[in-house]
């Protein structure tokens, strides 16, 4: 499948002591090792036990005309056991094992039906905060922020968190939280103005751009099965999406300038995710080989993005059609009928179980999509949630609590979905390990 996964494989070596250590603390060893260094050092200690085996002379000679050829090959048996593989962000993800296969696949049917279940259920609480989004989104932005760093500090007394996690550098959060920042404002912007079916047609360029970000970023090479199975899975979202009479009026009632805003605000949410990836992988090396909690990172990016947003709040709520001088009433107003306190306010019936049940299975979503990000990469969390809007789509056309009337489907939906599923086929066809399209 090409998926990176939690323990990974680098051209860098790191020396790790044998003799065993607190997995909160890093071992004592040095910073990385040059390639060239670890090169010697691994035909020293071939040529240890078998200095004159036609073996050891084979590697001497793999080690000095083609030192990667040597890595792939001395791969499976490692001559020393006290030297580990870690990531490197220039090079392609290892091919999975079966079992972090299984992991992967399990995170991913995991994240698809939280996906689900998210979208389902923010209509569902939009039932009664329909006069109110605004402030639902406000409350989910800034309160996940107290809730994350709450957990963070519970995983640190627990020493799940580690004093070297908490000081991976915090700049690259800021840019995370600045861009998802940029895209929300981006986003609400270009939507108040483009109708309906475009909006979720120009959301599939955030994959596109989560593919190029990857090559420029992290280096990350895409064969050309994965290339085509993501333009084909975005193709099917939207068509599935964007069926009926409408969809030929998209780009004809609107100025240009509206759906390249949106565009620019998929391209902000993209960079973000990727640099999410990167991350993780420079954690791996930066922690000598253990994991960054993941709540390190949902941590300080949405403490930064909720720093972001407030400075955007004006212009934000403005968007929404909520004067900023009128901001204090509408958030006291719609604390009303979030709490609905006695269920005697009148509109919000489903309040507040029913926001509740959104925010809680939204926060789990996110964390679950980190975790699949964190596995595997950007560009499958992203392949994974997109296979859940068609799914959304069929929940929310069947009659629900709340949403009696039900919908009926258009067979462009059923086409879509086929060329979707056909798309993700094509993304997880196997690669040959010796044979990749280089994508630069």
């Amino acid at each position: 499948m090409g998926l990176r996964l939690h323990h990974y494989k680098t051209l860098s070596f790191h020396s790790i002591p044998s003799s065993s250590t607190s997995p909160f603390n890093g071992p004592s060893s040095s910073s990385s090792t040059k390639l060239h260094h670890n090169h010697s050092l691994l035909t020293m200690s071939s040529s240890s036990s078998s200095s004159s085996s036609s073996t050891s002379l084979n590697q001497r000679r793999l080690t000095n005309n083609n030192p990667t050829t040597f890595l792939h090959t001395s791969n499976r048996q490692n001559p020393n056991p006290n030297f580990k593989l870690h990531a490197s962000s220039s090079i392609d993800p290892p091919v999975p094992s079966s079992s972090n296969r299984k992991t992967i696949i399990i995170t991913s049917a995991l994240t698809i039906t939280l996906a689900v279940a998210n979208r389902v259920l923010y209509k569902l609480a939009l039932v009664p905060m329909k006069q109110y989004p605004f402030f639902l989104a406000q409350l989910t932005t800034f309160g996940y922020v107290m809730i994350y760093f709450s957990i963070l500090f519970i995983r640190y007394r627990a020493n799940i968190v580690s004093n070297e996690m908490l000081q991976i550098p915090k700049l690259r959060f800021m840019a995370i939280g600045i861009l998802e920042a940029l895209g929300v404002a981006s986003g609400m912007a270009s939507a108040a103005m483009l109708p309906g079916p475009a909006i979720p047609l120009l959301n599939q360029t955030f994959l596109v751009w989560q593919l190029a970000f990857s090559v420029l970023i992290l280096g990350r090479r895409f064969s050309l099965n994965q290339i085509l199975g993501c333009l084909l899975v975005g193709v099917g979202v939207a068509v599935a999406v964007v069926s009926g009479p409408s969809a030929s009026q998209i780009v004809t009632r609107t100025e240009f300038i509206w759906p390249a805003i949106m565009i620019a605000s998929c391209a902000f949410q993209a960079g973000a995710s990727i640099i999410k990836e990167y991350v993780f992988l420079d954690a791996a090396k930066r922690l000598k080989g253990k994991s960054l909690d993941i709540f390190v990172v949902n941590s300080f990016g949405s403490g930064f993005q909720a720093l972001f947003v407030l400075i955007f709040l004006p212009f934000l709520s403005n968007l929404k059609g909520i004067p900023f001088a009128q901001l204090p009433s509408y958030l006291k107003s719609g604390a009303g009928c979030f709490l609905n306190i006695g269920g005697s306010v009148e509109g919000c019936a489903g309040a507040p179980w029913l926001p509740l049940l959104y925010i809680a299975t939204n926060m789990t979503f996110n964390i679950s999509v980190l975790s699949l990000l964190k596995y595997s990469s950007a560009v499958v969390s992203s392949l994974a949630v997109m296979l859940s809007v068609p799914i959304s789509i069929y929940v929310l056309s069947l009659p629900l609590p709340y949403l009696p009337e039900g919908a009926s489907l258009s067979p462009f939906f059923l086409f879509g979905g086929l060329i979707l599923v056909l798309g993700l086929a094509l993304y997880n066809i196997p690669q040959p390990a010796n044979e990749s399209s280089k994508v630069a």
